[in-house]
């Protein structure tokens, strides 16, 4: 079988979109699947991983000439809003595009049965949910760097601790807020700051955020992330998914989420923390090792089920049905 799997505008999308994509052709390169990264029609099926006007136009020409098309629902209008400068302003008309072009496929992946939810609305293309997926050798080692990452950023533990593109959707506001009502914690945003493409909200809470709040920026070794937290807080508005979440889960960190349906799938108070409101009395919960150690440990046996070899099943399940 021979996939043309294509990412447009790959050079500049970071984030959750990209290492889903990297997670996507690391588990066709374990399966044997010949794969191009290039939309090339003369393979068995064309699989897009973002609907731009190349990725609609190939789309197009392989329904004409009889190739199938696989598109992943990375991308819905509600999570579109409060990123970067300017998308709150095109959220509203993305929807219809998508609606457009989402319906040009034979088949779509969902990175969770709440991103189904959501794109049923959009189109009745058939839908298969597969994870984003974790990719635990990525990982490996992370540990032997906490002493490295806790002096690069003077932070003592228990740190709470985020990871991803700092975005007022995710949550900004909150972790801001937190940190400034638990001035005895350390917290650190590890993850790309982007500032000329953040809007005068998201820069402002950067910069009014208090002494005990560090955003590192960019880190090359991400593994640092997990070495240096110690509970990961994921207070996100929405979410696809959450690879970031999935990576804290499978380093063993307990997780302090929002009370959203894209966390319906973990349950409060043994593999993670749930609140609709306000996160302190979670935070605190987690000031005590032995519940942090109890909480991580139920997080890494969930997050089992998201490794890279399951997926890459239910990958290829989709490609065989198509083909």
């Amino acid at each position: 079988m021979k996939i043309s799997h294509y990412f447009e505008f790959e050079d500049h999308i970071t984030g959750g979109i990209r290492e889903s994509v990297k997670n996507q052709r690391k588990m066709l390169r374990r399966l044997g699947i010949d794969q191009s990264m290039d939309p090339h029609l003369d393979s068995d099926a064309l699989h897009l991983n973002l609907m731009g006007p190349r990725s609609v136009w190939y789309a197009k020409r392989a329904r004409t000439r009889g190739v199938p098309v696989i598109a992943h629902t990375h991308v819905t209008a509600e999570d579109f809003g409060d990123s970067f400068r300017f998308t709150n302003a095109l959220a509203k008309p993305l929807k219809p595009y998508l609606e457009r072009v989402y319906g040009l496929a034979d088949a779509l992946i969902c990175p969770s049965e709440y991103n189904r939810r959501l794109i049923e609305e959009y189109t009745d293309t058939p839908t298969t949910v597969i994870s984003n997926g974790v990719d635990r050798e990525k990982l490996a080692g992370f540990a032997a760097l906490e002493s490295e990452y806790r002096e690069r950023y003077d932070l003592s533990e228990p740190t709470v601790f985020a990871v991803g593109h700092v975005l007022k959707r995710k949550g900004l506001e909150t972790f801001v807020e937190t940190a400034r009502r638990m001035p005895e914690l350390d917290f650190a945003w590890f993850g790309p700051l982007d500032r000329s493409l953040k809007g005068r909200e998201t820069k402002r809470l950067i910069d009014g955020s208090p002494e005990n709040c560090t955003f590192t920026g960019y880190v090359e070794d991400i593994r640092g992330a997990y070495a240096a937290g110690d509970v990961f807080f994921f207070p996100t508005h929405e979410e696809n998914e959450g690879i970031a979440l999935l990576e804290a889960m499978s380093t063993g960190h307990p997780a302090v989420v929002r009370d959203i349906e894209t966390f319906s799938w973990l349950t409060d108070g043994e593999d993670c923390l749930k609140t609709a409101g306000s996160f302190e009395r979670e935070l605190e919960a987690l000031k005590d090792p032995e519940r942090r150690e109890e909480l991580g440990t139920n997080a890494a046996r969930t997050s089992d089920s998201f490794a890279l070899p399951e997926t890459a099943r239910q990958l290829e399940a989709v490609y065989e049905a198509v083909v």
